[in-house]
């Protein structure tokens, strides 16, 4: 039931976060090309959000292994998913920057340090997310949440590289030099598209929770399984010394 509710209610703010940005006036400068920005942010928003969260489940999974498996593998779950989510978004921000940069730039790409760190960042994750789907185990996810814990330092190196080096890209628009921000017009649909679009990561990374919690929890079975048998057909095993039956 509440499922059903926060799917209902994300729908009912994406759609008006869409009606409320094409009814704000266009940018005098860029014109249409600016409502671009009403997605691109929250996609950068999205991004940092659910890159955070991956990161926090995994610490948490490497702090619970030991004394809390059962907690651990919800951990190393939602790790799964919200790394997941991160790359969705992080798609998202590049296809729509790289839309932006070709209507305004006349480019579609530029190796400066803001787009290069932010392709590397794509880049680890996209190989975490290739390292769950091809291996599996404990040792798996204690290397998946080690991997992911050093990935995210790319994450400061990213919000930082318009500050650190003259880019290409734009400068920050929110918490950067005096004069930055956006006129307040924008604010709106900014507001809602950005409500809107992680109120939808949530709610997809939660589906996505609970099935690879399930996934994980069937395999953690079969390998304790697995376990159990061994021993006792071992002891089946005529002429085995005592030591190979072990």
């Amino acid at each position: 039931m509440l499922r059903n509710v926060w799917l209902l209610a994300t729908l009912l703010i994406l759609l008006h976060g869409l009606r409320v940005a094409f009814s704000v006036p266009a940018d005098a400068a860029q014109g249409d090309l600016s409502r671009i920005f009403y997605y691109h942010l929250p996609a950068w928003i999205g991004t940092s959000v659910f890159f955070a969260l991956n990161l926090l489940c995994s610490v948490t999974y490497l702090i619970l292994r030991h004394r809390n498996p059962a907690r651990a593998l919800q951990a190393d779950a939602f790790a799964v998913a919200s790394a997941e989510m991160g790359v969705v978004f992080c798609t998202v921000g590049l296809v729509t920057g790289s839309l932006w940069g070709r209507a305004a730039w006349g480019i579609w790409w530029t190796w400066d340090e803001r787009l290069t760190s932010t392709l590397v960042l794509w880049l680890i994750y996209l190989a975490y997310l290739l390292l769950r789907s091809f291996a599996e185990g404990a040792s798996m996810r204690t290397l998946a949440a080690v991997m992911a814990i050093f990935g995210y330092l790319d994450v400061p190196l990213v919000y930082m590289s318009t500050r650190w080096w003259r880019t290409q890209h734009p400068g920050p628009v929110f918490f950067g030099s005096p004069g930055s921000g956006v006129d307040a017009s924008m604010l709106p649909a900014l507001r809602w598209n950005i409500t809107g679009w992680l109120m939808w990561g949530l709610f997809v990374a939660g589906l996505r929770y609970a099935a690879v919690l399930r996934q994980e929890r069937a395999e953690a079975a079969a390998a304790r399984a697995l376990l159990a048998v061994q021993p006792a057909r071992a002891a089946r095993t005529p002429g085995l010394p005592e030591g190979d039956r072990a």
